[in-house]
């Protein structure tokens, strides 16, 4: 696979801002000149210019962006602990696995989106029902690819070690949880991203605060320049997410 030296990717830098920065303006014009409608599309200068006030000036989209992360952080260190905990005790007790695999894999198969009123049945609509439903969504996304870490270990290995004489722990501490922690890593990514997902879905639903009631209001009030800087941040939030993630893997993989 070819790849491209620094002054490759500084000219491929200049042409993605190129082209957003024609993008834009094109999108400006059009929405200027009643081309296309400003109620349904938005444009760019509305869009920067809601996203100053709100951001920079109210702090409106920093507070609800604070309950959003405050979210999307207590559904992930949930999900995750429980998702690495489960997984691990699969991989360690093959008859626990062979019992319970069916029935995790139908409560995986259940669209939990759509069991979302029932978490805000339960939980209210405060920031337990997102934390539940973000937590729905990324546990089984650990916890697979746990399963699948776990497994991933070379049998000769497995083997080599047992003639040696090493104990279940040793070989687990030696050879199982190694083997499985890339595979593990891109199931914490992904499931960051699910955890997102989950809870800005959930607020979209009702909820009392953050970022995806405000663009449930927002959208209701045919309010398109903040429905699209609301989108921003949220974009901005899942780059800084896989940016964060992608720099702690490099870390504290680097031993491959």
């Amino acid at each position: 696979m070819k790849t491209i030296g620094k002054r490759g990717r500084f000219f491929a830098l200049v042409a993605r801002v190129l082209l957003l920065m024609v993008f834009f303006l094109v999108w400006e014009y059009m929405a200027a000149k009643k081309f296309v409608d400003p109620i349904m599309t938005g444009r760019p200068s509305g869009i920067a210019r809601f996203f100053w006030n709100e951001f920079f000036v109210t702090g409106n989209l920093v507070a609800q962006l604070g309950w959003t992360l405050l979210a999307v952080s207590g559904a992930f260190i949930l999900a995750s602990v429980l998702g690495l905990f489960v997984g691990m005790t699969f991989v360690t007790n093959p008859f626990l696995d062979a019992m319970l695999n069916p029935i995790f894999t139908a409560l995986n198969a259940m669209p939990r989106i759509a069991l979302a009123p029932l978490f805000l049945l339960w939980f209210g609509l405060g920031i337990s029902s997102k934390i539940a439903i973000g937590a729905s969504l990324t546990f089984f996304i650990v916890f697979y690819s746990t399963l699948a870490g776990g497994r991933s270990v070379s049998q000769d290995h497995i083997v080599l070690a047992r003639t040696l004489g090493a104990s279940g722990t040793q070989m687990f501490r030696m050879f199982t949880l190694p083997s499985a922690v890339p595979v593990i890593f891109n199931g914490l990514k992904l499931g960051l991203m699910f955890s997102l997902f989950g809870v800005v879905g959930g607020e979209l639903l009702a909820s009392e605060n953050g970022l995806g009631q405000t663009l449930a209001l927002l959208a209701a009030a045919f309010n398109t320049d903040g429905v699209f800087a609301t989108i921003f941040v949220l974009s901005l939030v899942g780059v800084a997410f896989t940016s964060v993630m992608n720099t702690l893997e490099n870390h504290l993989l680097r031993w491959r």
